[in-house]
């Protein structure tokens, strides 16, 4: 069947707070021009689980009103506190500089891009979710759209009875907003090397639980975070709690990817942190109403690509801007679209095949600034070790004030790394209660994560027999433990036959596998439009 297309002036894939501030500002700069937002969630803020603190500069200057309007951003941040723990015991320490909040907001992310969304349709911007950007188009080297996956499409790769084709969304700019691991930004990088002369990009996966709790223990705008047990002293991690809303906690934790451990599970780690005496009083009375987990760019400035290329440009963590050290991206994937779309009317006006500007943008802004002032916090932990990088932080932001004359390097990418299994030490893990903590299939239940069943699967092994001579012989299955949703199962193991079972149904769009497989055989595509989390509004 032949795919129909649809011309625009600019088209953006993702509606996140990259890609919504981008079409925002485009529609600021030029109302005339045309804007196509494509989300691969059900509904804008589909994908996007509640619980984030807002540092709202970036959206002062989107949108200078947005106080005097009805908007999600109501829990002003009121108390920081910092804990080292140990198995037992919590030791408050003062807060670090960068994660003073201030002035900041505790939000549902997923209620801030929905109300975004508004915002762009009410200035003209066309928005179409339920639809994976699946394919780049490109004519003569330079990107001229994408166009969405086909929809009922069979296992068998057949079309079904149901089958509709893609569509073409072309345009002469298309902006990539796809977050973390993005699977087109991921081939753009490879199509234009982007990333030649830049450090390997390091990852953190975030995992992350909403909990209501009972109006006596909620403490509006308490802001907490913590770092130690139950992670050794080389695996940077550590945990947040939001309280926000009505008597809602966002509990989320966070392990560096670049984890040497095999036996390492982050889901479990996540899970019996919350044993721990100084956490576990938080949820007591509670209940937890959802669930989700996603990969974080964390390789600061060393690690962004280059921006553009012909026909388009990155933004938001589809390039890696997040601020690790403040534990903040919104405002700095804000930034970088409304950059990108100055940009692009800059472009656009001069009818340059590629938005430069957009880098020299970004280094005369605070955002430059403010990466570079903290670029060396996140690799100082893994060539120091935990302790040694929180101290090594300390010096570099109070006394250097972010301006040292070095630049540490990430030397190498997360997924080469890993211990082999018969050199690592295993780990015991609590069995789940089901009240505080509980396990992987239980937790994708209330993530509502649903994929149609007949369709083609969307996580692929590049070369299947390399599972069992790698993945199994020497690491005995990691991505069975470092998937947060039982994706993968190591099955047959016992009857002499170890395989790989790929249940794609549970994925919850995290992106781990295709960041932390060792030999980077499995590829993250996106599945059929509407397929994943589904996070409701007010979560």
């Amino acid at each position: 069947m032949q795919r129909e297309s649809m011309e625009f002036d600019t088209v953006i894939v993702g509606a996140g707070p990259a890609g919504l501030a981008a079409a925002i500002r485009l529609k600021q700069l030029d109302p005339a021009a045309s804007v196509c937002v494509v989300e691969k969630g059900s509904e804008v803020g589909a994908h996007i689980l509640s619980g984030a603190v807002i540092e709202p500069r970036a959206l002062d200057e989107l949108l200078p009103d947005w106080r005097q309007q009805e908007s999600p951003l109501k829990t002003a941040a009121a108390e920081d506190r910092f804990y080292f723990l140990t198995e037992t015991k919590a030791y408050k320490l003062p807060t670090p500089p960068q994660m003073h909040n201030h002035g900041n907001f505790i939000v549902s992310l997923g209620d801030v891009v929905r109300w975004l969304g508004a915002q762009a349709e009410a200035l003209g911007v066309e928005i179409y979710p339920g639809f994976a950007a699946a394919e780049l188009l490109e004519e003569d080297g330079r990107i001229v759209g994408v166009a969405t996956g086909d929809m009922g499409i069979a296992k068998d790769g057949e079309p079904g009875p149901n089958h509709q084709p893609g569509m073409e969304l072309r345009a002469p700019y298309t902006l990539f907003s796809e977050g973390c691991r993005g699977s087109l930004s991921k081939q753009l990088m490879a199509r234009f090397g982007l990333r030649q002369g830049v450090d390997p990009q390091t990852y953190g996966l975030g995992i992350k639980e909403l909990w209501e709790i009972p109006a006596a223990n909620h403490k509006p705008g308490l802001i907490e975070h913590t770092f130690g047990w139950p992670m050794d002293r080389r695996t940077y991690g550590g945990s947040w709690l939001y309280h926000l809303g009505d008597n809602l906690v966002s509990y989320g934790f966070v392990i560096g990817l670049d984890y040497a451990n095999t036996w390492v599970s982050p889901f479990d780690e996540m899970q019996r942190l919350k044993t721990h005496p100084h956490l576990r009083r938080h949820f007591e009375g509670g209940r937890r109403i959802s669930y989700g987990a996603r990969a974080l760019s964390e390789g600061g400035l060393q690690s962004i690509p280059r921006l553009t290329f012909p026909g388009g440009a990155l933004l938001g963590d589809a390039a890696g801007f997040l601020n690790v050290p403040k534990i903040k991206g919104t405002h700095a994937a804000m930034k970088s679209g409304m950059m990108a779309a100055e940009a692009v009317a800059e472009a656009r006006a001069a009818g340059a095949a590629e938005p430069t500007g957009f880098t020299d943008r970004l280094r005369a802004s605070w955002l430059h600034a403010e990466l570079s002032s903290v670029r060396n916090i996140r690799p100082s932990f893994a060539k120091f070790g935990n302790l040694g990088g929180f101290v090594y932080s300390a010096i570099d932001t109070v006394l250097l004030r972010g301006k040292a004359p070095w630049t540490f390097h990430h030397p190498h990418a997360d997924n080469e790394v890993l211990t082999p299994a018969a050199d690592a030490t295993k780990i015991a893990y609590p069995k789940p209660d089901g009240v505080l903590t509980f396990d992987r299939l239980s937790s994708v239940f209330i993530s509502n994560t649903n994929h149609e069943e007949d369709q083609p699967v969307h996580l692929k092994l590049r070369d299947p027999s390399v599972w069992l001579s790698e993945n199994w012989e020497k690491y005995r299955s990691p991505e069975s433990r470092y998937c947060p949703a039982g994706v993968y199962e190591a099955v047959g193991a016992e009857e002499g036959n170890p395989h790989l079972q790929i249940n794609a149904q549970n994925c919850v769009h995290c992106k781990t596998c295709d960041i932390k497989d060792p030999k980077q055989n499995i590829d993250w595509a996106v599945p059929e439009g509407g397929g994943g989390p589904n996070y409701p509004g007010g979560m």
